[in-house]
């Protein structure tokens, strides 16, 4: 019987070696903790990352393989093209991030998005707080149309979620966000556990080991002291390749 490593409350920056995360379930590294700023940002660093339901421990994982963006290959398809032409919708950078994980947690026709319980919200919003969690929203005048959010750490960005109240609301906000980074030197865009949809925009699935050492080299650069600053809105037209 396999014994899962338990996390020293006294500890925030002490995780077990990825390598020794569980095959099934896939990426299982250990539970217990908390989710300190000190602790996540630990986490993302080493290429761990929280992941669980109400009523459960915290649980941190490590998969195998990894789902990532090559950011410098994550451009819109052409019918999102179309749509990014004649569309009035516009794009921002923090600028509702509370809002962004409030929609990303509510829930969804197939998925109640029970993991992200109240104590992730409130753990996210004190990262964003600080500076080190973010979100890019996509906007139909007023309304809150779809979103992303995650946590950037040196020049890693490490997607958690994304949401859509309207057709292609999430893809524009995560096309908006891949052209942030690309501008901002940031090569990989972590989308942790890959699905059919991650696949179907374009995500690749890479080794741990091959991830864990891209991770460790982008979060040792120094981020564009540009980067993540509020910025006006822009409109999503601004997103197509040649614009």
């Amino acid at each position: 019987m396999i014994r899962l490593p338990q996390l020293d409350l006294a500890r925030p920056d002490a995780f077990p070696d990825p390598s020794h995360a569980l095959a099934e379930p896939n990426g299982l590294l250990a539970f217990g903790g908390d989710l300190s700023a000190t602790r996540l940002l630990a986490a993302y660093t080493r290429g761990i990352f929280p992941w669980y339901g109400q009523g459960q421990p915290v649980l941190w994982w490590s998969p195998d393989p990894r789902c990532v963006f090559d950011v410098a290959a994550l451009h819109p398809n052409r019918s999102l093209r179309r749509m990014l032409a004649h569309s009035p919708w516009q794009f921002s950078v923090d600028h509702a991030f509370g809002q962004v994980i409030e929609a990303c947690a509510a829930p969804r026709g197939d998925d109640d998005g029970t993991w992200i319980v109240p104590d992730m919200i409130d753990a996210y919003v004190r990262l964003h707080a600080q500076g080190h969690a973010h979100s890019v929203e996509v906007w139909d005048g007023t309304r809150l149309v779809g979103g992303i959010y995650g946590v950037a750490i040196g020049r890693l960005f490490c997607g958690e979620s994304m949401f859509s109240r309207e057709s292609n609301g999430s893809k524009v906000a995560l096309m908006a966000l891949a052209s942030c980074l690309r501008r901002w030197g940031y090569p990989w865009l972590d989308a942790q556990v890959s699905n059919p949809h991650l696949l179907s925009l374009g995500a690749l699935e890479m080794p741990r080991q091959m991830f864990l050492d891209h991770a460790t080299r982008c979060t040792g650069m120094p981020p564009d002291p540009q980067a993540w600053r509020t910025q006006h809105r822009q409109p999503v037209a601004a997103l197509l390749p040649d614009a």
